[in-house]
């Protein structure tokens, strides 16, 4: 079994590191263990990677979810969503049906691709719009419900999906929000990448995420 001998302790619960971190990333060094710089930062490494692995597979959505969560209807017009969006700061919303089943969400994106002659557009595309044709772009969706420009099926998680499942869901549709449902695949939250940075930051570890919100 690997020994630690006499020298300097520094405080592992400041970044997070269990003892049972320390003493499974001992076990996986085989030989002797002799604490220089070197040894330390190997079993540095190895006790981080224990501890992001124990979150990874214990911490669950319903841990980090937004649970006071916003979202609009089939049959909410989308200005009105396009209000909440510019007053909350928000890129995308969940949509439900009736039962607060989710159906899809609404993003920025979902806008932009239909105010334009071609899709999809970005930002800048529209304002080029706005400057070359009379009137307002917008007009053409400006009747239009949130049913009529959703993006369905929405990308969703279960309250008990765990940290991995949801990063990799993550980095794998491109996406910085996601709703969280439960058994009946009603709305009960959202998690966000603001919401990963806020939960790794109260437990000590930080960790990189694909990409900002």
């Amino acid at each position: 079994m690997a020994k630690l001998q006499s020298g300097y302790t520094p405080t592992l619960g400041d970044v997070g590191l269990t003892d049972q971190d320390v003493y499974e990333a001992m076990k996986s060094i085989s030989g002797y263990l002799d604490v220089t710089p070197g040894d330390f930062r190997e079993l540095y490494c190895h006790a981080f990677r224990h501890a992001v692995e124990r979150i990874s597979r214990s911490v669950l959505a319903r841990d980090i979810m937004t649970k006071d969560v916003v979202f609009v209807g089939l049959d909410t017009p989308i200005h009105e969503a396009a209000e909440i969006m510019g007053r909350r700061g928000f890129s995308g919303l969940p949509v439900t049906d009736e039962s607060r089943r989710v159906v899809g969400v609404i993003s920025e994106k979902d806008f932009l691709a239909r105010m334009g002659k071609t899709a999809p557009m970005n930002f800048m595309a529209v304002i080029a719009d706005c400057l070359k044709v009379k009137g307002c772009v917008s007009l053409a969706i400006r009747e239009k419900k949130a049913g009529d420009i959703v993006s369905s099926p929405a990308v969703t998680v279960h309250d008990d999906s765990t940290y991995s499942e949801i990063t990799r869901l993550l980095a794998q549709r491109a996406i910085s929000r996601m709703p969280v449902t439960d058994s009946e695949g009603r709305l009960i939250g959202i998690i966000t990448r603001n919401d990963f940075i806020v939960a790794l930051s109260r437990s000590g570890l930080y960790m990189t995420t694909t990409s900002e919100e």
